[in-house]
């Protein structure tokens, strides 16, 4: 027998927990598929900046911001601007009275999980695909062969979402920048040259079109992008496996830079690990379609360089459980109402992030970006 779920959320990050978090709040419970085996399967990467007017919004809706509060990174917010001979141009402390607070996202994620009834997370649970009934809803398959069925299927599976065929044919597109991520573990003591050059929070080295990004994370490691502007296939080009070879590749591209900035290279610990840059076209969105929806990445996944990937997702499961909580069996009025302020909002958001992106890897770098700084000030 085929189980049945009246609302289905595919995807446990942050954007899927928040919008349980906010139905549950409001007395309308939902199943979660995650296709990780556990809440512990993989790490969650680094820190992120919670925005008052998003993030903050979302978690005010979810009953959490007290907890999340405490969960916050004193002195994160501090940012520190360099070029490629590691002239600081710009350094800003963070004195706690900024509006876009650093938390772990691992810590933010636990809080949320914390915050739901027990099993509401269906974990090892693999979507594979969706396909509407012809008397309503959807079905959904999942890899161990089983299936459910659904009233209102919500997408919140990211970059690759197997939820967003339903609605759209759009897919993301290679945005022409390589990421490869590294870290210093225990900075302080075991790279105090690296921790003093690139400070208490984030940091972006720039020029010629590529840079060095990161933050210092809650754990006290350097967590360190490694940005270069690269053919999509130019991943498949390193052995990977082989750190002191990828190491060695990755230097090549910094050649005449300050040896301060190759160290966060050449002293990285353990794996490098690489993460193409993708994105959905600029206000992307579709019409609507009965019992489905989309949310987070899925919806309008972005580059990071706006900082409102997480900070959009959670402002969409947010604004999603509560238009669903006001509007009590009438789920086609609240979808329409849900994106009606999604896709304005995210088409803000992705066209930001496209011009910080052009912003921070002009062959100019980082004057671009410490303009656009000078003139919000």
């Amino acid at each position: 027998m085929t189980t049945h779920h009246p609302i289905a959320i595919i995807g446990a990050g942050l954007g899927g927990l928040t919008l349980a978090r906010v139905l549950h709040v409001n007395g309308v419970e939902a199943a979660v598929f995650d296709l990780d085996a556990s809440p512990s399967a993989r790490t969650q990467g680094g820190m992120l900046d919670i925005h008052v007017e998003s993030g903050q919004a979302a978690l005010k809706a979810a009953g959490l911001h007290d907890e999340f509060r405490a969960l916050v990174h004193p002195g994160g917010e501090a940012m520190r601007v360099l070029d490629r001979h590691a002239i600081v141009h710009l350094n800003e402390t963070d004195d706690g009275d900024g509006g876009r607070p650093e938390v772990a996202r691992g810590d933010l994620r636990d809080l949320l999980l914390g915050s739901l009834p027990e099993g509401t997370v269906r974990w090892g649970a693999k979507t594979t695909g969706a396909r509407p009934l012809p008397g309503g809803g959807h079905e959904v398959t999942l890899a161990d062969g089983t299936s459910f069925t659904t009233d209102l299927l919500i997408g919140a599976d990211g970059a690759w979402s197997k939820v967003r065929p339903l609605v759209s044919r759009a897919l993301p597109a290679y945005e022409g920048i390589s990421f490869v991520e590294v870290h210093l573990h225990d900075a302080a003591n075991r790279h105090p040259a690296s921790a003093a050059l690139t400070g208490d929070g984030m940091f972006f080295a720039l020029g010629g079109g590529k840079g060095l990004l990161g933050h210092l994370d809650t754990s006290g490691s350097l967590h360190v992008y490694i940005a270069l502007k690269t053919a999509e296939d130019w991943i498949s080009t390193i052995d990977f496996s082989d750190t002191p070879s990828a190491k060695t590749a990755l230097l090549d591209h910094f050649d005449g830079w300050d040896a301060g900035l190759r160290a966060l290279i050449t002293d990285a610990d353990g794996e490098l690990t690489p993460r193409p840059i993708h994105a959905l076209p600029i206000g992307h969105r579709w019409d609507r379609v009965p019992g489905v929806t989309l949310l987070g990445d899925a919806a309008h996944l972005m580059s990071p360089f706006a900082g409102e990937g997480a900070n959009l997702a959670m402002l969409d499961g947010a604004e999603l459980g509560l238009a669903l909580a006001a509007h009590p069996g009438d789920v086609e009025a609240a979808l329409k109402a849900y994106e009606t302020e999604l896709f304005p909002r995210s088409e803000a958001s992705a066209a930001e992030s496209a011009e910080n992106l052009a912003l921070c890897f002009a062959e100019d770098s980082p004057k671009p970006l410490l303009d656009q700084f000078a003139a919000y000030r």
